[in-house]
């Protein structure tokens, strides 16, 4: 009995499926016309198109739109004036404008350029560069190399430059940066009203020798006051007196400590103790005596007083 059911149900289950198998070829053919016919419109849609666009006339500017998210079995309906269906893209017509754009990119570029170089400024035409000169000679001279850091260093280095010039700074915001900031000058008259304090703290800073050697090798004439100096001479002219001024006041600093080296290397030579490094001994003792006689008011007094 159960084998007849068994054989029952095997053939209900034959019988259905030879008839899915006969109806599947209807269906497969009709989704097959479905998806030709929309292939054909999607095909013919951008030919219509390029047709239309070949046609038109090319006097106002080119519009290029971009269309997404349209479904396969929508239809391409015509682009209607005032509707936006994508991105709209236009190309400005030619001779309209354009020296102002390219003159307001000028300057931008020449904005971007000034402030990538104003740390370079800063190190040439103040007192910034002496001062770290000597700071980090005396860390040099004390026998720690990475000690301050230079973040340290350079931060000591921003404050003392501000201390020191002062005045300039103070001449420079009253008669060149508030009357630009308030529309009264322009921005030629405003750079030329800020150069100006910067050249006379360059002048007072700088030797005449120095002077003399950098218009020497500009080949220029030789000048009959300073006003006749232009900056790419006075410059230059600053740095290399800076740089005299704090090598001097760096030799200063070294002698003490240089002292103290060479009697801890006398005692330890005495005693027989070549195989013990000087430095270990003489560089608590160089700490010590700084700390003792307040090294750092010291030198800071002496880097302000030394400028006129």
């Amino acid at each position: 009995m159960i084998r007849w059911f068994i054989v029952f149900g095997c053939a209900l289950l034959l019988a259905a499926g030879l008839a899915q198998a006969q109806g599947a070829p209807e269906t497969s053919l009709a989704n097959g016309a479905n998806v030709a016919n929309v292939a054909s419109a999607i095909m013919a849609a951008p030919a219509a198109s390029s047709a239309a666009a070949a046609s038109a006339p090319l006097d106002e500017p080119v519009e290029i739109v971009t269309t997404a998210g349209r479904s396969a079995n929508a239809r391409i309906a015509p682009h209607q004036p005032g509707q936006s269906t994508g991105i709209d893209l236009r190309l400005p017509q030619s001779g309209k404008g354009q020296g102002t754009d390219t003159a307001l990119a000028v300057r931008i570029v020449m904005g971007l350029t000034v402030l990538a170089v104003l740390p370079a400024i800063i190190v040439c035409v103040t007192a910034f560069l002496r001062i770290i000169i000597v700071l980090s000679m005396l860390r040099h001279a004390i026998g720690m190399p990475e000690t301050p850091p230079n973040t340290v260093l350079i931060g000591l280095a921003l404050f003392l430059t501000l201390f020191t010039m002062s005045p300039v700074l103070q001449e420079l915001n009253e008669h060149a940066l508030q009357p630009f900031m308030q529309g009264q000058l322009a921005a030629d008259a405003g750079v030329e009203r800020a150069i100006r304090p910067l050249r006379e703290f360059m002048v007072r800073q700088t030797r005449e020798q120095d002077l003399a050697l950098m218009v020497e090798l500009s080949k220029a004439k030789a000048p009959q006051s300073m006003d006749d100096i232009s900056n790419v001479q006075l410059v230059p002219a600053f740095m290399l007196s800076e740089l005299r001024a704090a090598f001097q006041i760096g030799f200063v600093i070294f002698l003490p400590f240089l002292l103290i080296d060479l009697i801890v290397s006398s005692i330890l030579m005495a005693l027989g103790m070549m195989m013990m490094p000087p430095t270990t001994i003489a560089l608590p003792l160089k700490v010590l005596m700084f700390i003792l006689v307040d090294g750092w008011s010291l030198i800071l007094k002496a880097l302000v007083g030394s400028f006129h």
